[in-house]
């Protein structure tokens, strides 16, 4: 059950070889990229931790984003406006079972949400 788990990190980059290459020999991250998604290299740390994926760094992503599980995107992204917050990415599908929304705290900090299942 979602509780808030941190549970992705995607890492922005300029060159996605040169990552893979870094990331693998520092953390022995085994580094493949993701069937259906363009750009999107994904990972997962040795021991079956939290993984997470490289993306195309830009004038917009320049920061590593972590994302949190939750139950429902919809109640937290109404927290997050509540609260002060903006969202920036409203609540959209990955799969037919899983949506992803990215919000923006009221100090700058930018965190991606994660709600359903992958398969």
């Amino acid at each position: 059950m979602p509780n808030g788990d941190v549970t992705h990190l995607e890492i922005p980059v300029r060159d996605f070889g040169a990552a893979k290459d870094f990331y693998g020999t520092v953390f022995g991250w085994n580094i493949a990229d993701a069937p259906g998604f363009d750009d999107y290299p994904m990972w997962q740390g040795p021991n079956g931790s939290s993984g997470g994926a490289l993306v195309k760094r830009s004038d917009d992503f320049t920061q590593p984003r972590s994302t949190v599980e939750v139950d429902s995107i919809d109640d937290v992204l109404a927290k997050v406006e509540a609260s002060g917050g903006r969202v920036h990415t409203p609540k959209s599908p990955i799969t037919d079972t899983s949506w992803w929304a990215v919000f923006e705290d009221p100090d700058g900090n930018v965190i991606g949400l994660f709600e359903g299942t992958m398969g």
